[in-house]
């Protein structure tokens, strides 16, 4: 079961944000998945996550193209590379399921549930603040191909569904680009 001090252990304490109890009160997502984002929180991602934000209002206000609207979890603008544009996980009322939304409002789907995703992030996060060929691939381009390669298996492993597809599934375009 994951916990807190596994996302502090390689996130920090002050990348991790647990959900004011109060915001999600009115959220119509599982209970238990409430209690994650509360109990466990978000880590900070590079490249996925600069922000987490969770938003307070109990009507879902992240705007997709497809007309789905959902709860934001968080934020992300990329460095900052492209002013006004911005990347967001958002969770799908009673579902419960998770989608990142590119700024143009398309949402690929993330993962099946909130502790899904937040296992993933947890997997994803440690594995890369510990490898040293990921934090300095240009050297080692092959090496980070195979690595990246094992990843995408091991996060396979946790969410099946997540990488059913290639097209609209965040994580398998995200880890293929990650190099690029």
């Amino acid at each position: 079961m994951l916990t807190y001090e596994d996302l502090t252990a390689w996130a920090g304490a002050e990348h991790v944000t647990r959900a004011d109890p109060a915001s999600l009160a009115g959220w119509r997502i599982p209970q238990r998945q409430k209690a994650l984002l509360v109990n466990i929180g978000v880590p900070v991602v590079d490249q996925l996550i600069e922000y987490v934000a969770f938003q307070a209002d109990p009507d879902p206000a992240l705007q997709t193209a497809s007309g789905t609207v959902l709860y934001r979890l968080s934020r992300n603008h990329h460095g900052h590379l492209v002013p006004g544009l911005e990347w967001t996980f958002g969770v799908e009322p009673d579902t419960g399921r998770v989608y990142y939304v590119l700024p143009g409002g398309e949402a690929w789907f993330a993962n099946s549930s909130i502790g899904l995703w937040l296992q993933t992030l947890h997997h994803y996060g440690r594995h890369v603040s510990q490898s040293a060929i990921l934090n300095d691939p240009d050297e080692q381009e092959d090496e980070a191909l195979a690595e990246l390669s094992e990843l995408a298996a091991e996060l396979k492993d946790i969410d099946p569904p997540a990488f059913e597809g290639y097209q609209g599934f965040i994580w398998a375009e995200f880890l293929a680009r990650w190099l690029w």
